[in-house]
């Protein structure tokens, strides 16, 4: 009771309001997109989910982008369940273990704060540069992070905080090491300007 397999976001409030902040009528946006009037009113009272391709339409119509109307959008529901034995699509289910590294996220949805758990081994050649601050929390296992030319040896327990924009890259130093890095999603503007040495202003 109460669980959510997928929790949509109520894109057609964020529609409606930048709508009548243009004082465009339903009409006018149905022009500029392409849509029929009826669909867009269905978008905008939550009766009818966009495809991509069609909110890239209605954010154009509206001289703004799909991103910033997610942004924009309220869930749908302010709680939400991600089980243990929920997989994304290709990263192999059934109950026999899988020996490839594999990661799945820990949160669903377009949200302010976004969640990852990795599994296994991790290619460790692979440079890592977000926009905005994480924290790496080592759960099972042991790792090895190079962040600004130093090597930091995390285990078990262990944490990492990263500033937004420095480069980094890891890998696991022990079988089965599990990861969680949480973070600030990428469409948030979390980030002050920072000076030519990476230090905030």
């Amino acid at each position: 009771m109460g669980d959510h397999k997928e929790q949509p976001l109520r894109v057609g409030a964020a529609v409606r309001r930048r709508r009548r902040s243009l004082e465009l009528t339903l009409a006018v946006v149905a022009e500029r997109s392409g849509l029929s009037v009826p669909f867009l009113s269905q978008i905008e009272n939550d009766r009818a989910r966009p495809s991509t391709g069609s909110l890239e339409k209605v954010a154009d119509a509206l001289r703004t982008t799909a991103v910033e109307l997610l942004a924009a959008a309220d869930p749908a529901c302010s709680v939400d369940v991600v089980r243990a034995e929920d997989t994304e699509p290709g990263q192999g289910q059934g109950s026999a273990p899988d020996p490839e590294p594999r990661s799945r996220s820990l949160v669903r949805g377009h949200h302010q704060m976004h969640a990852s758990e990795f599994t296994g081994d991790h290619d460790a050649g692979r440079e890592f540069q977000y926009r905005n601050d994480q924290l790496m929390y080592v759960a099972d296992g042991a790792v090895e992070i190079e962040a600004e030319g130093r090597a930091y040896r995390l285990g078990r327990g262990d944490t990492l905080y990263l500033t937004g924009g420095v480069r980094h890259r890891w890998r696991a130093t022990v079988p089965d090491t599990r990861v969680i890095v949480v973070a600030v999603a990428e469409h948030i503007e979390a980030v002050r300007d920072r000076d030519h040495r990476g230090r905030k202003r």
